[in-house]
């Protein structure tokens, strides 16, 4: 061998091990790295992110007006009081979560720029092997883990879902997904369309309308909304009586959620009458001469999708003041000046804006395997939601379609901890879930009812998510009020948990 092909030789990659290898550096991994740190004194951990700073979501998300649909006291951590107002900005939640990190010395846990590429299990050392890429430089860095805790949100951060409308190559203006903004996008006076109607064209069209010649809402069918005041009145009373901030969050907290499980549980008992003071509240701001049936009345029942919080009606309010409009139809094409309706009507737009959702990522997008075998989710039957049978060591957070995401992340961190030390109180290097005896005959469904809750986005990506059984240990259930009780109740000795 020669000199020159001895010094081309790349080196091997050095390997780190930790007992537990957090995924993402969001409001979970965040999380994550919190109660690692105060639950099990003493675990090694490492969080790999591969953005280039905390905040996931709240970092790639940089369209005007981007804010939380959900409050702050419950989407807060449960562990840090949350003192603003209860729908926040974006760097408001940054800020928020920076000071957990600062406060708890997490980001010496945490390596930014590191993203996964794959993780195998290895049965004969009980262990996961993760290989990674640093963004900055290219170079391959190599970890190992006994477990695996997939921190990583649900949709894939690289690029928003837009679909392929006829004509779109002809359009002479400018398209753009709100999870690619331009931050030098000249707006001011042009005739904008916003595709879609879900939280992101609530939250960028009263962001936008102002400096806009005029904006429209071009929505395929209505959603519901829940406008109202940007304020708690509980949390502002509590602080004229000088209760101490820890007090007031855990109160309001509790409040929230009690309002929150009353509206769902009406939501299924009584649809018309919730849909009837949804359409009311919509109807205060736009007034009676407004055709709320066309525009703002689904064809679902409330809470089939999620339902967005709309503060001090702001979308609405710009909706009155002729600064925005709303046209329900469906697109034809597009056309060099603007979009083309199926009613005939065309649509003049200088920029087309396409809120029309994500593209979900399965834990990841990584390329997993286990002993060497390709592992495909879809295979698997999810436990609660949270891990899968047949894969070892491995905890997937996925939080509450109609409460904040991070609820549940709190109440999974407290699931790992205490599953961490039962397996080193039984000596155990290994833990998967499996199928009881009982089980073998449960049938077999999509991991979530479509019936139950059925938004684009899921329906998409149905056929890589794992299944679910008949069984509500088998199901996601998307209760937090069950899973507060059950998930801490959880029988660790149980037989769907197989340890060696």
């Amino acid at each position: 061998m020669t000199t020159s092909e001895t010094l081309a030789r790349p080196e091997p990659a050095r390997t780190e091990h930790f007992d537990v290898l957090v995924v993402g550096a969001g409001i979970s991994g965040v999380g994550a790295a919190y109660h690692l740190t105060h639950q099990r004194p003493g675990t090694s951990f490492v969080v790999l992110e591969a953005l280039d700073s905390f905040g996931g979501t709240w970092w790639t998300h940089r369209y005007p007006g981007i804010r939380s649909d959900s409050d702050l006291y419950t989407f807060g951590y449960r562990f840090k009081p949350w003192t603003g107002t209860p729908i926040a900005t974006a760097e408001e939640i940054l800020k928020y979560m920076g000071e957990v990190i600062d406060e708890n010395d997490l980001g010496r846990h945490i390596r930014y720029g590191h993203r996964i590429d794959s993780a195998a299990w290895s049965s004969d050392d009980n262990s996961w092997t993760i290989e990674a890429t640093r963004t900055d430089t290219g170079e391959t860095r190599r970890f190992t883990a006994n477990f695996l805790w997939m921190c990583q949100g649900y949709y894939r951060h690289s690029e928003g879902y837009t679909p392929e409308w006829p004509g779109m190559d002809k359009y002479q203006g400018q398209v753009v997904h709100p999870q690619s903004w331009p931050q030098d996008l000249d707006y001011a006076g042009k005739k904008v369309v916003v595709i879609g109607s879900g939280a992101t064209a609530a939250t960028l069209i009263p962001a936008i309308a102002n400096e806009c010649g005029h904006v429209t809402m071009l929505q395929r069918s209505p959603t519901y909304f829940i406008p109202g005041r940007n304020a708690n009145d509980l949390a502002d009373t509590l602080r004229e009586l000088q209760v101490d901030e820890t007090w007031i969050h855990e109160i309001v907290r509790r409040k929230i959620l009690l309002d929150q499980a009353k509206f769902t549980r009406r939501s299924f008992e009584e649809p018309e009458a919730v849909k009837r003071e949804l359409l009311g509240m919509v109807r205060a701001y736009l007034g009676n001469d407004y055709d709320i049936e066309t525009h703002f009345t689904p064809h679902y029942r409330p809470w089939r999708q999620r339902i967005a919080f709309v503060p001090d009606g702001d979308i609405f309010q710009g909706i009155r003041a002729g600064k925005a409009s709303v046209v329900t139809d469906e697109i034809e094409s597009f056309t060099e000046c603007g979009i083309l309706l199926k009613s005939g009507e065309e649509l003049q737009a200088d920029i087309v804006i396409t809120a029309t959702g994500f593209n979900m990522n399965v834990l990841g997008d990584i390329n997993f395997a286990i002993d060497g075998k390709p592992l495909a989710f879809s295979d698997t039957v999810t436990y609660r939601g949270m891990m899968f049978t047949g894969v070892p060591n491995l905890l997937w957070v996925f939080g509450y379609f109609r409460a904040s995401w991070t609820l549940r992340a709190d109440l999974l961190a407290d699931f790992v901890c205490r599953l961490l030390a039962h397996m080193e109180k039984r000596g155990a290097k290994r833990v998967e879930v499996a199928l009881r005896p009982e089980d073998r005959d449960m049938e077999l469904l999509p991991w979530i009812d479509p019936e139950n809750f059925n938004p684009g986005y899921l329906m998409r990506a149905m056929d890589l998510l794992p299944k679910r059984g008949a069984k509500p240990e088998w199901q996601h259930s998307q209760d937090y009020w069950r899973e507060k009780d059950e998930l801490p109740a959880i029988d660790l000795d149980g037989p769907e948990f197989v340890y060696s």
